[in-house]
């Protein structure tokens, strides 16, 4: 059999029912037991390594779940056979073709991209472990009545009190009535599209702005106006050109750390577009998912206009996990209630049991704590990625020193930017060209970085490479 080496007291250990299912999965692996072989039954291992028995039969039937382990009525546990892989040399790695297919979905699950500089997430061994962990044991005891049924429309209360005191800590006149939560701020985005527009309408977003909106945008068959993006915000001139030309029903921003340039709104900037929306009667759909990532200061427009005609968009998915689709929307009341109608249209509730276990996370889970180690390490991929970009003499739209991006124009022609991302693919690197975030994907020598995946050399010694390749 296998010898068994369990932790019992060390606080981040995993469960004895994990290590368990560790233990025989990596034998059965390494065919330290061969298919066939009978495990040891559940009385004889509970009481050999003085564990309770029903710690061993959760643990066989994981094994069970997993395929490593057959249960047969009268003869116990015996390990599963499992077809051998085919031998022969590993195969080499084939890169992805570089589509707006594999950037929308395909992405999200294709893992074999070594150096992912244009992605849209916190490096995966940022998130906040333990807190999780703390979370999904406190929320796995919760008894089952209370997760048996499809949820409120508007999400699991304690969660949108807490969200409605945060906001309300920034100025926004909001209350548990006032949020609606959603699988993510996308979702939110939808919701809101679908409620407030209408196919034909014309809105005005920013130029580069967020491509995930732009493709919203494009399916509910709205009229897509972009306005220059200034590290200021809006080129506010432009802003007022399109409202009085093209009389749009919304606009849309994303006022903090903003999508993909890093740059954010200031005071002076926020009061023109609030002072262009109120006089041309415009919806602003703030979206605002970034604001944990950065220093004090920036303004809020929902707090400062008050919701009426701002609806307020964010999520956890910078936090806490982009894998748990958490976000929200905050709103008039009688805006929200027409949005929780359509939420429950399309796609009901939204899950309680990730809605108990954000907010876990937030009370538990030494949430501040790790906020403050992420915006730590951000801002220290940010200096190690400026230094790059310097040497090599490139162009920063802006130097935010926090968040996820950084948006550097490389010296080649716009047209030839999809080329040099595709050429990037072959060397393991995935870059974000800058014509997924315009919105009619017009060319531009811009990229998106996301600093804490663009600190690897090998990325700057291909950028170094293209650079001289255009001089030539």
């Amino acid at each position: 059999m296998i010898e068994l080496e369990l932790v019992r007291q060390r606080a981040n250990a995993p469960t004895l029912v994990e290590q368990l299912v560790s233990a025989f999965s990596d034998a059965i692996e390494r065919h330290a037991l061969k298919a066939g072989t009978r495990l040891p039954s559940v009385r004889r291992l509970a009481k050999d390594h003085a564990l309770s028995t029903f710690t061993v039969t959760e643990a066989y039937n994981r094994l069970v779940s997993l395929g490593f382990v057959v249960a047969r009525r009268g003869s116990g546990y015996r390990v599963a056979s499992r077809p051998s892989a085919a031998r022969g040399d590993a195969p080499g790695w084939e890169p992805p073709t570089l589509n707006a297919t594999w950037l929308l979905s395909d992405v999200f699950a294709d893992h074999s991209v070594p150096i992912k500089a244009g992605c849209g997430w916190l490096p995966n061994e940022w998130v906040n472990e333990a807190g999780l962990h703390h979370a999904l044991r406190a929320v796995s005891r919760t008894p089952a009545a209370r997760l048996a049924d499809y949820g409120h429309p508007y999400g699991f209360a304690p969660l949108r009190e807490r969200v409605a005191a945060e906001l309300d800590r920034y100025g926004v006149p909001a209350d548990a009535s006032s949020v609606l939560l959603t699988q993510g701020a996308t979702q939110a985005l939808d919701l809101i599209v679908r409620t407030l527009l209408r196919p034909g309408d014309a809105v005005v977003v920013e130029d580069p702005g967020y491509c995930n909106l732009l493709q919203i945008l494009k399916l509910a068959g709205l009229k897509v106006h972009g306005a220059p993006r200034t590290p200021q915000g809006f080129d506010l001139e432009a802003l007022e050109e399109i409202v009085v030309t093209h009389k749009p029903k919304a606009l849309f921003i994303n006022t903090v750390l903003q999508n993909p340039t890093g740059a954010s709104l200031n005071m002076a900037a926020a009061f023109r577009v609030l002072q262009i929306a109120e006089r041309h009667d415009l919806w602003v759909i703030e979206d605002d998912v970034h604001r944990e990532l950065a220093p004090a200061g920036p303004p809020m427009l929902a707090a400062m206009e008050g919701l009426r005609r701002v609806v307020y968009v964010s999520s956890f998915a910078k936090t806490i996990s982009p894998a748990l689709r958490c976000g929200y929307v905050a709103a008039e009341r009688d805006v929200l209630r027409e949005l929780a109608r359509t939420k429950m249209a399309v796609g009901l509730t939204s899950s309680e049991t990730t809605e108990r276990l954000v907010d876990k996370v937030l009370v538990e889970g030494r949430y501040a704590r790790h906020v403050e180690f992420v915006n730590d390490k951000l801002k220290d991929a940010h200096a190690r990625v400026e230094q790059y970009v310097d040497e090599l003499g490139l162009e920063l739209f802006h130097r935010p020193q926090a968040g996820l991006y950084l948006w550097v124009r490389l010296p080649i022609e716009a047209e030839r930017a999809s080329e040099v991302a595709t050429r990037a693919l072959r060397y393991g690197i995935w870059l974000a060209p800058g014509s997924y975030f315009r919105p009619e994907d017009q060319p531009s020598p811009w990229f998106r970085f996301n600093a804490p995946y663009a600190t690897d050399p090998r990325l700057w010694e291909f950028v170094a490479q293209e650079a001289r390749a255009a001089t030539v």
